[in-house]
């Protein structure tokens, strides 16, 4: 491998039960492959495009990176905003001068919140079971 190949970026980014790990390699087209698969054929809405691609656009650096993504665990929604994360720390990994921006639109905070357990004597997290008076 040549040491050009080998030169990228790379930040964490998580949500609710999803982990992102990103890899920004520098000089790219703007391809962003999830799990060996394009980003329109892993997430199917257009909503959740824009998700992942949106501290890129802010930035100015769509068409600056080529985006290798490998996400686990959790569902779509989950996902996207955990893709979203990795790809706001690895800019400012890259350049510090895109945090202001991205701090600015909430893209640099880690949701924290996540399910809560189900606890004995109930049906789920809260709910009880149904009261019967006869």
């Amino acid at each position: 491998m040549t040491e050009q190949a080998t030169k990228f970026i790379g930040a964490v980014g998580r949500r609710k039960c999803a982990v992102a790990q990103v890899r920004l390699h520098h000089g790219g087209s703007g391809k962003i492959t999830i799990n060996d698969r394009e980003l329109e054929k892993y997430l199917p809405t257009t909503i959740q495009h824009q998700t992942v691609k949106s501290p890129l656009v802010l930035t100015g650096t769509e068409n600056m990176f080529d985006v290798q993504i490998v996400v686990k665990g959790g569902g779509q929604a989950g996902q996207a905003d955990s893709i979203r994360l990795g790809i706001a720390r690895a800019l400012v990994d890259f350049n510090p001068e895109y945090k202001t921006v991205l701090k600015k639109q909430g893209m640099m905070t880690r949701d924290a919140r996540i399910r809560e357990r189900k606890k004995f004597g109930k049906k789920s997290a809260r709910r009880s079971p149904q009261w019967s008076k006869r």
